[in-house]
């Protein structure tokens, strides 16, 4: 690790989520076979900090509601802020990511053994250890917060102060407030899982735009091959690509 990760927690913190997270990339979606390898290139010179894509607020949701969309973009704000180091969670699109995982399989669990009883301190390997699925625990979670949120001065998550929010994602994380619907807990940790994901993911899957998670880590993303530098203790030189081929 260099010193500059070190002074860097948010980076630090992104690298250490890079090698917890599945990456969705070629397993996923089955076009593996369509990544053709890149040409030969140049080393191009240092970067500027990328700027935030355009069009960062022109998905327009297809799951979530408006006070929900509303949540859903000052949370994941929260958990990975556009700051000094880069873009955040909303210019790489995360929302989106999200809003758009809720319509495929794994938001209604369809491919999990979803029978119980269920154990919520079994071991991760046990797999998903509740009655509810992904798009349930954000709906009723979401509402939960929003009631909890208003119940501590009339304001909803997405209308409290940074410093507000940030308080309120500290106790969703260590489970405080004692929801009736989904626990906070388990609503928090979807929640963050998403975020890192859609952070890191392909931008064929809505989120990464502009592949600004991979840039700020260093990640190669699709390339056909980048082994011979696994083992220089080098930045790698070259932009990332994916799957479609853009480069960043």
């Amino acid at each position: 690790m260099s010193d500059q990760d070190r002074d860097n927690p948010r980076r630090e913190f992104l690298r250490k989520s890079l090698t917890l997270i599945p990456v969705v990339t070629l397993a996923s979606t089955g076009l593996g076979s369509s990544v053709l390898q890149a040409a030969p290139e140049t080393a191009p010179a240092a970067a500027a900090p990328l700027p935030a894509p355009a069009g960062v607020n022109a998905y327009q949701p297809s799951f979530f509601t408006a006070e929900e969309w509303a949540f859903i973009n000052a949370a994941v704000a929260q958990l990975i802020p556009n700051d000094a180091q880069g873009p955040g969670a909303l210019e790489a699109g995360v929302p989106e990511y999200i809003d758009r995982q809720m319509n495929t399989p794994y938001a209604a669990g369809a491919l999990w053994y979803m029978q119980g009883p269920f154990n919520a301190d079994a071991a991760p390997e046990m797999g998903w250890q509740s009655k509810l699925v992904p798009k349930d625990i954000y709906r009723l979670g979401i509402a939960a917060t929003d009631q909890w949120a208003k119940a501590l001065n009339g304001k909803t998550f997405a209308e409290q102060d940074s410093a507000t929010r940030d308080d309120l994602l500290k106790q969703l994380e260590a489970g405080k407030p004692q929801f009736d619907a989904v626990p906070a807990k388990i609503f928090f940790n979807l929640l963050l899982q998403n975020t890192k994901e859609g952070f890191f993911c392909d931008p064929i899957h809505g989120g990464n735009k502009g592949m600004v998670g991979w840039t700020m880590i260093g990640f190669p993303g699709a390339r056909a091959d980048f082994m011979d530098w696994v083992e220089r203790n080098e930045q790698y030189p070259f932009p990332a690509v994916s799957i479609r081929g853009e480069r960043a």
